[in-house]
């Protein structure tokens, strides 16, 4: 794959759509044209280190039940579920859509946490990313390539307000405002689901106090 050619098409010349009313979410099917899609998917796959980590529920540690990477500008840090990330370095094709993202949304990002769903077996269960080194109204780009796989949102207060979402292969779908505050998002089990690559673009404010 050519490095730093990932080219974001803006299809129409539209903004993403908004989704779901209230919950500050908009999407667009269209984000990558579908070459662009299959090269980056593609070359994540094979070339990505990809880790298996530990995470703490309810004071029980378990294995994630997919396959990651965080990567981050130097010298940040990012922790959630008792489990910190250390920051693996952006290469070309991660920068080249980083500055494609930044460009198409206005919003700057320093990290990136990518997401391997080996199969229709592999999930994320309900969760928001509202950890307070993203600030107080974070901004999440979420780009999704390969299978499609079920994106559900549901209201913190009334969880019968929920919402389902195909995320598409080359899809973006931007979370701003108080959606990782009032809402909460899972990627569920899917009976014979194809591998799945997410990629959630972030801007970390602060690094969490040292003790």
């Amino acid at each position: 794959m050519p490095k730093a050619q990932i080219q974001a098409e803006i299809f129409s010349g539209q903004d993403p759509e908004p989704w779901v009313e209230g919950a500050d979410t908009r999407y667009q099917p269209d984000f990558l044209a579908p070459t662009e899609a299959d090269c980056l998917f593609e070359h994540l796959l094979v070339n990505t280190n990809w880790q298996q980590d530990e995470i703490t529920v309810y004071g029980k540690r378990h294995l994630t039940p997919r396959l990651s990477l965080w990567v981050a500008d130097a010298g940040l840090t990012y922790k959630y579920s008792n489990m910190t990330m250390q920051a693996a370095s952006w290469t070309p094709e991660l920068t080249a859509l980083r500055v494609q993202l930044q460009d198409h949304t206005g919003y700057d990002f320093n990290s990136v946490l990518l997401n391997y769903y080996r199969s229709g077996t592999d999930s994320n269960g309900w969760h928001a990313d509202d950890e307070p080194e993203l600030g107080r109204r974070p901004v999440i780009a979420s780009v999704s390539l390969g299978a499609s796989r079920d994106f559900q949102l549901r209201r913190r207060a009334d969880h019968r307000d929920r919402h389902t979402l195909a995320l598409t292969h080359g899809s973006l779908l931007l979370m701003s405002g108080n959606s990782q505050h009032d809402w909460q998002h899972q990627v569920p089990k899917r009976a014979q689901a194809g591998p799945r690559i997410n990629l959630t673009f972030r801007q970390i404010k602060h690094q969490p106090t040292r003790l």
